[in-house]
């Protein structure tokens, strides 16, 4: 029993390091970018040794795949939320506002999400639950509306993806928002057997 009690205790430590170290990269990140986003900031950030942050990530990617991992869980929580708190119809729009919003509140979490280059699996049998769980609360949208509910998922994600970026770089005015968005609820929220037509068309 005491050998299992300590092994917790120091599981339980490992994760409490773990979650810090991210947190202070998400922090430093969102104050002055991830390029001074190092190993060595983030040693004299946390008061831990350079060796224990290898240890627990590996690589400076490493952390930066674990920020990016925790981004698709709360993105996937606000999607699932936004999802979930309207009725059938309107489901869509809240998603698509949902997801803008994310992407505009927390532009260096996102960026470390989509614009980085990190490792980690997309669409992949290593792809992390956390990143299925936010691509699937895409998926729901469009579950039953087509043989192929992924392919309107990717094409709704890559709209959305579009959008913020466009926004977030000043190339599209956040003036419009709200008509983009509406344009786009349109554009996805059409009659099941013409979704069906679209997708066997590709």
């Amino acid at each position: 029993m005491a050998t299992n009690r300590i092994a917790e205790r120091k599981q339980r430590d490992r994760q409490a390091r773990r979650a810090q170290i991210i947190s202070a990269a998400r922090r430093i990140a969102e104050l002055e970018g991830w390029p001074n986003v190092t190993v060595r900031r983030l040693s004299d950030e946390v008061s831990y040794s350079q060796p224990v942050l290898y240890a627990h990530f590996g690589s400076r990617e490493g952390i930066l795949a674990a920020v990016a991992i925790e981004g698709f869980q709360e993105i996937g929580l606000a999607l699932e939320k936004a999802r979930k708190r309207v009725k059938r119809g309107n489901t869509v729009e809240s998603v698509a506002a949902a997801y803008l919003e994310f992407a505009a509140s927390s532009p260096a979490l996102y960026e470390v999400m989509f614009s980085l280059s990190l490792s980690v699996p997309f669409d992949d049998p290593a792809t992390p639950p956390k990143l299925r769980f936010a691509f699937s609360q895409l998926l729901e949208l469009f579950q039953g509306q087509s043989s192929k509910p992924e392919v309107l998922s990717e094409l709704f994600w890559a709209s959305l993806h579009g959008i913020a970026e466009l926004t977030r770089t000043k190339r599209f005015p956040p003036s419009r928002q709200k008509e983009r968005v509406r344009a786009l609820v349109e554009l996805f929220n059409f009659p099941r057997d013409v979704t069906a037509q679209v997708v066997k068309a590709r």
